[in-house]
């Protein structure tokens, strides 16, 4: 089973691209961040051809997070639990059918945070909070778990093309990297990482600065497994080529291959 995540950055703009890739790579189950569309508006039909079953949690303009799946589809929550008042679409979770097994899987749009000296950066730390502690109650259930998306976290050093120039920002403060740590550390595995050594890979260019020519990139993009789903991992990639392409989305696919 192919897995994968993808910050579409406007599924509106970047449809094409979308359907494009699904045709190509031809994921089983796929996570959706940033679709900035209701769910009256998601573009149902061209993806519902190609065989996949929907589950949306959209809204107007920002944020927005799916998951497509060619499997049969169970939502299981709808929004992250713990914070009363947020309406953001940042996060939903489904059980999927495997053969007489589930894989549950969530989509995951954690919040930039910046600039960090404004209650942006600290309903970021907040979010990561709730996700820590939802994710422990997961954990308990002892299944297959896929906590899938835009993590908007560089992990480490070797996850940047330059640290020094993203020192200031959210997304690597000590702060923010601590948390994915924590949330890490909890029991799962960095399904990239736990296949490739090799440093400098990333998932996000920006669109200014001449980001993708120079490779300035970095990896925010990020798919987490459970003990269970670990033990099923054969292998995991990230479609860089996408980037390249006419009106792309500044991230690109991250993908992982279970066995089941």
């Amino acid at each position: 089973m192919k897995i994968a995540s993808f910050n579409v950055n406007s599924l509106k703009a970047r449809l094409p691209n979308l359907i494009e890739w699904l045709k190509e790579a031809g994921p089983d189950v796929v996570c959706l961040q940033e679709t900035k569309s209701t769910d009256d508006t998601f573009p149902r039909g061209p993806i519902e051809d190609l065989g996949y079953n929907l589950a949306i949690h959209g809204q107007k303009t920002y944020n927005g997070v799916a998951i497509l799946s060619r499997a049969p589809l169970e939502v299981t929550q709808i929004g992250l639990p713990g914070g009363d008042g947020d309406d953001h679409a940042r996060y939903i979770e489904a059980l999927v059918s495997v053969g007489d097994t589930v894989l549950r899987v969530a989509s995951i749009y954690l919040p930039n945070g910046n600039p960090v000296d404004s209650e942006k950066f600290t309903y970021k730390l907040v979010w990561m909070d709730r996700l820590i502690a939802h994710a422990k109650g997961l954990l308990a259930y002892e299944e297959p778990l896929a906590l899938m998306g835009d993590y908007n976290v560089i992990p480490t050093p070797d996850d940047v093309y330059d640290p020094k120039a993203w020192e200031g920002d959210a997304l690597f403060q000590p702060e923010s990297r601590g948390k994915l740590r924590e949330l890490i550390y909890l029991g799962f595995t960095d399904a990239w990482r736990a296949c490739h050594a090799e440093t400098h890979r990333y998932t996000f260019w920006d669109y200014q600065a001449g980001s993708w020519p120079k490779n300035n990139g970095i990896r925010i993009d990020h798919i987490l497994l459970s003990p269970q789903a670990a033990d099923r991992l054969k292998g995991s990639g990230i479609d860089r080529d996408i980037r390249g392409r006419e009106k792309p989305s500044d991230h690109v696919p991250i993908w992982a291959e279970l066995e089941f």
